[in-house]
């Protein structure tokens, strides 16, 4: 019993130390999780990346212990970023020190082998964290341009009488504004975890995995667009009313669905035109048929 609390003591005084330093990230951090819609999926990561911890502990305990004073210097250098997050009020530099101290500490108590079999969990990390507000609307107004611009290319095609003037659509009826929150930003943050993690348990090749991330952009982008449409179709033949309450959540959860159901058609296609090769052993002077 002893010896156990010993080997665990440098971990219990870090985890000690690590709510001491970042209490409040924390509490901030999950604060933003509640209230803001696009990273509310920042409460599955962390269970998410201790499952993937709990799944490598057999190769994590096979690895040599071989703490390195390297660890120490990155541990320092997150926290100097965090430090510099605290005066430069910029949230997302402490927290993503966090993920950086998180690192060092692996190196320093256990080594680089163990930190590269707990690579993925400890980058999964970074899916939690909001982008800086600034990178986010840099991003969100080109999504609300095209997703006004693949509405309006629908709604023509079904010979609705359309007019589009940056991200705001007119319709014969009414005008529907392709706002922050319709940009797709929200479905395209979501799918790409959502992608990332089903990539890893659907094929073991990283190169498939990324080829499967990669896709949830144009997925979310195009499922976006036609939700645009969907809406500008209903508002057209219904009334302005159908583009609002109700019927707006609820398309929004029903392209999420067919965004996923066209996440598992394209993982489908990538695992079938680029299948596993199989290596078949062979003793050697042995006869194969």
């Amino acid at each position: 019993m002893g010896h156990r609390l010993r080997r665990a003591a440098p971990f219990l005084l870090l985890a000690a130390s690590v709510w001491l330093l970042y209490g409040g990230v924390i509490r901030r951090l999950v604060h933003d999780w509640t209230r803001d819609e696009n990273y509310s999926h920042g409460f599955l990561i962390v269970p998410l990346a201790l499952y993937f911890v709990w799944e490598r502990r057999k190769r994590l305990a096979a690895t040599p212990v071989a703490p390195n004073d390297l660890g120490l210097i990155i541990v320092m250098g997150s926290l100097a970023v965090m430090l510099a997050g605290v005066l430069g009020a910029e949230l997302f530099l402490t927290r993503v020190s966090m993920i950086g101290l998180t690192a060092g500490s692996i190196v320093f108590l256990l080594g680089w082998g163990a930190l590269r079999v707990l690579a993925f969990p400890v980058a999964l990390l970074l899916l939690m964290i909001p982008i800086p507000a600034l990178i986010f609307n840099q991003i969100a107004f080109p999504l609300q341009l095209l997703a006004s611009q693949v509405g309006e290319t629908a709604l023509r095609s079904l010979n609705v009488p359309v007019l589009r003037e940056g991200n705001v659509i007119v319709l014969a009826n009414t005008s529907l504004e392709v706002a922050e929150a319709c940009s797709g930003i929200r479905s395209l943050i979501s799918l790409l975890t959502l992608g990332i993690v089903y990539g890893y348990f659907c094929d073991p090749r990283g190169g498939v995995r990324i080829a499967i991330a990669l896709s949830t952009i144009p997925i979310a982008i195009a499922s976006n667009g036609i939700r645009v449409a969907g809406t500008g179709i209903a508002a057209h033949y219904v009334g302005p009313e159908a583009a609002a309450g109700f019927f707006h959540t609820f398309s929004g959860w029903l392209m999420f669905i067919a965004a996923f159901l066209m996440l598992f058609v394209v993982v489908r296609l990538i695992v079938f035109l680029a299948p596993r090769r199989t290596v078949q052993e062979t003793l050697p002077g042995a006869v194969t048929a």
